[in-house]
């Protein structure tokens, strides 16, 4: 039987870390993991993560991957052994896997488990069906293997998982019909989701998956609105026509090796369901056995990271007596960091359960502004949710972006200092960062968007411009594209000023015309034949095609429309009558007049 002074099960991202720190402090340290290679779920991230640079911020997911199996690679210390399957823990911190169909067993002073997590199922009717997949599943196929199992889908769950998919289904040239929320609020970050809405998918909140269609395989699926019980509504059931379900409701973790070695373990669903016991070094109740990454809590993998660290370096100090200490309260320190804004209220609630206090830095949270300059190219910064994240401020070689010492507080910009160069557009992981320059002798925009689809605008193309819920606002006319090596390009555009606060996204055109006043369901083809039958009148158009007649009364398409005849007029908006507006202002019931008023 081989021994080893440590060993690791699981080579994702905490049990990279984990290796890499102990090799670093002289222990003999082997990595069990079940896969062809190591990496985890960073083999399959082809995003870029949020965080600060010592924690690979604006690094995609599989280059993370590369940079720590790199370094594993080059320490004598560490042993890799891939295709193990570990099967059991027994007593004297044996641990058994197999591997080319053979059991091999070895013995460890110390344990570091980070197997992680698996997805959550979600029951519904016809959810065995060929076509069900989850979303880390889709990810695997399509990321790792070059395999689309579908050409339609349909996501369940906003968390950032499903969010994140969603973005990468579209990158790969398929379609996302919708995501279906049951809260009533996107369950990701902010800037993931704006980030899909600008591609034109719908978030439904307040939804659920009904049933899946089809006898053989997946070919529609039915959705419903769900109450405040998580019931459904009779009568809101709707079908949509979709080949592929990916269910993206959470993760749960992996905890049987540590229930084989003896870890106790409690439920504590704000980090993930049942879950070791461990101190904050990551100890568990048994004292020869740590665990780190989703194991620990459902979180990102940068908190998973610094978790991996933390345990390596306790264990450390537990092998061969290495001073470690500094460093630990050092990691335990950026871990609070990280942990202290408001997204990490869960986590902050489930750790206190097992009696870990996190301790909120005192660093405050900046959330200050700054007078913009207009007619200056410049970054216009769309982050205004208070994630841990500082790759704006770290990529400006201007000092023109701040942060402060609290990762968790919203960057500012300080337009004075800013050169328009864009590094921190291509940086922002979130894709939250344009560029923009109002051109006010010609009433025109230009608006410089991170790209990260193919094929590539080209100069003088005309495209659409989309709103920031993927809906048609105008026609631009692409000026330049700046690529860039880690594949964020940025694409310059210009078009009419008025839309400056409303454009975030182009995208080519599409055969069948998009449609402007949703409410009526004008599209823009109707609008543009009227135009060109003679009439520029906008009360005209309206009387013709409906537009602005519906429920909203205009709110979401009047500058459209008004946008739509300047451009095919010649005649700028501001010399347009925008038309007579009408009461109601906002829709009413027929039955409201029919009681009649104060003077009956």
């Amino acid at each position: 039987m081989n021994l080893y002074q440590a060993v690791i099960i699981g080579g994702g991202p905490a049990g990279m870390m984990g290796a890499i720190t102990l090799g670093n402090h002289g222990v003999k340290t082997i990595i069990l993991d079940e896969n062809e290679s190591i990496g985890g779920q960073l083999v399959k991230q082809t995003h870029k993560f949020f965080g600060d640079h010592a924690h690979y911020a604006s690094t995609r997911g599989f280059e993370i991957a590369q940079k720590l199996d790199e370094e594993i690679s080059k320490n004598k210390n560490i042993e890799v052994e891939n295709n193990a399957t570990v099967i059991g823990i027994y007593p004297n911190n044996t641990v058994v896997y197999t591997k080319d169909g053979q059991e091999h067993k070895i013995q460890a002073k110390k344990i570091l488990i980070a197997t992680g997590a698996m997805e959550k199922q979600l029951p519904f009717i016809n959810s065995d069906l060929p076509g069900v997949y989850g979303a880390g599943a889709v990810q695997t196929l399509m990321n790792e293997y070059g395999i689309m199992p579908g050409k339609r889908f349909l996501i369940i769950g906003s968390g950032n998982i499903g969010l994140i998919l969603a973005y990468q289904l579209i990158q790969a040239g398929v379609e996302v019909r919708a995501i279906v929320e049951a809260l009533g609020k996107v369950g990701g970050y902010d800037v993931h989701a704006n980030k899909v809405k600008r591609l034109g998918v719908p978030i439904l909140l307040n939804h659920t998956i009904v049933k899946a269609i089809g006898d053989e395989s997946v070919q529609g699926a039915i959705i419903a609105k769900i109450d405040d019980k998580f019931q459904t509504i009779p009568g809101t059931e709707r079908e949509m026509v979709v080949d592929t379900i990916a269910i993206s409701v959470g993760l749960t973790p992996l905890t049987e090796l540590a229930e084989q070695a003896g870890c106790k373990v409690e439920f504590i669903p704000e980090l993930g369901g049942y879950v070791p016991i461990r101190d904050e070094r990551m100890r568990t109740t048994n004292p020869d056995v740590f665990i780190a990454g989703d194991l620990s809590s459902i979180e990102e993998a940068t908190t998973a990271m610094i978790e991996g660290k933390i345990a390596a370096l306790e264990m450390a100090r537990d092998i061969n007596g290495s001073d470690t200490k500094e460093e630990i309260e050092e990691e335990l320190r950026t871990l609070a960091l990280f942990r202290s804004g408001p997204k990490s209220v869960k986590i902050r609630s489930g750790l206190e359960k097992m009696g870990i206090k996190i301790s909120i830095p005192t660093k405050p949270i900046i959330n200050e502004k700054k007078e913009d300059v207009i007619g200056k190219l410049r970054a216009v910064l769309e982050c205004d949710e208070e994630i841990p994240c500082n790759s704006c401020e770290a990529s400006c070689p201007f000092g023109a972006i701040h942060i402060g010492e609290n990762l968790n507080s919203t960057p500012v910009l300080d337009a004075e200092k800013c050169t328009g160069c864009g590094t921190c557009v291509n940086a922002c992981p979130g894709l939250a960062i344009f560029m923009m320059k109002e051109n006010e002798e010609e009433s025109t925009v230009t608006l410089g968007i991170p790209y990260e689809l193919l094929p590539l605008p080209e100069k003088g193309q005309k495209m659409w411009g989309l709103s920031k819920e993927g809906n048609y606002v105008c026609d631009v006319t692409v000026e330049r594209v700046v690529k860039y090596p880690n594949k964020t390009n940025i694409v310059y555009a210009k078009f009419p000023i008025e839309f400056k606060d409303t454009v975030r996204h182009f995208a080519f055109p599409k055969k069948e015309s998009p449609i402007v006043c949703r409410c009526e369901e004008v599209s823009l083809e109707q609008i543009e034949k009227v135009i060109d039958s003679g009439v520029t009148d906008f009360e005209e158009i309206k009387r013709l095609t409906r537009v602005t007649m519906g429920p909203c009364g205009g709110k979401n398409c009047k500058l459209v429309v008004l946008g739509i005849l300047s451009r095919k007029t010649g005649v700028p908006i501001s010399k347009l009558s925008h038309g007579t507006s009408r009461p109601p202002v906002k829709p009413v019931e027929f039955s409201v007049f029919k009681k009649g008023g104060d003077d009956k």
